[in-house]
């Protein structure tokens, strides 16, 4: 069954759902099982307005955690994004080949307080739209899921902070002796952000039902298919011809002004 949204809470979409299951067990026992609808964001250039990630690098190679000349792994893919030449995809893909290649040895502790440091400085740097968005549908029950394809522990960081509920991201392995090993663990089932989501949905006995889905890029489009309520968010191009083509809600934040297209 349903149940309607409470006389007076804002009108975020056409209806809100909430799904209950009534199991019987042992001699006519009822117990009642309540299935909160999820809403899935992704986090890079979505709620947060960069890359945890690359920021994150940044502020490594300030510390000489990574060496100077850390960025020229990654230059020129970073310099054909600038002129608009490159995928963003690409330029991050190759920024994390770079620091898998330099991390082994690398201490995580160290890592992990200066990506504490990083958040606590930046947590704000969010779009309104989407942080809008996510306090209204926590408000409304929603249990918000955040996928993201960068490291795991600055994720959880952040994503506490924006108050969601579950967290993926990549893992990246350490050894015993507390230091990075250069490997990241089930690298393919993150890539997999529909995958990630039918995971949550039923390790966390979530609903599809009125679900919302925020992205912004074609990697976001197998979960965003997923979702009853999807939103490309920013949009590059090749998200934004599939949302057109597929009728789905686009919205684009620029400056002080969001606009709904």
């Amino acid at each position: 069954m349903t149940v309607a949204p409470k006389p007076g809470s804002p009108p975020l979409f056409e209806r809100h759902f909430r799904v209950v299951l009534y199991v019987f067990i042992g001699s006519g026992t009822i117990k009642v099982m309540d299935k909160r609808p999820v809403a899935v964001f992704d986090i890079d250039g979505t709620v947060f307005r960069s890359s945890l990630f690359l920021e994150l690098l940044e502020r490594l190679i300030e510390r000489d955690i990574l060496p100077k000349d850390f960025r020229n792994a990654y230059r020129a893919e970073w310099e054909l994004w600038l002129d608009r030449q490159g995928e963003y995809d690409a330029y991050v893909e190759k920024a994390v080949e770079a620091f898998l290649a330099h991390v082994k040895g690398i201490s995580y502790d160290e890592v992990t307080k200066i990506a504490a440091e990083l958040i606590s400085e930046r947590k704000n740097r969010v779009y309104r739209y989407t942080r809008d968005l996510i306090k209204d549908l926590k408000q409304e029950g929603y249990f918000l899921l955040a996928i993201s394809h960068s490291p795991r522990f600055i994720v959880d960081e952040f994503c506490r902070e924006a108050g969601f509920d579950k967290m993926y991201g990549y893992f990246f392995e350490t050894g015993p002796s507390g230091n990075f090993t250069g490997e990241v663990a089930d690298a393919d089932v993150i890539r997999n952000k529909a995958a990630i989501l039918q995971r949550a949905v039923r390790k966390e006995n979530l609903s599809l039902e009125g679900s919302v889905g925020v992205g912004d890029t074609e990697g976001d489009i197998p979960m965003l298919e997923m979702v009853e309520k999807p939103i490309a968010f920013n949009p590059n191009m090749k998200l934004f011809e599939h949302a057109k083509k597929r009728n789905w809600k686009v919205v684009v934040e620029r400056k002080d002004v969001i606009y709904e297209l």
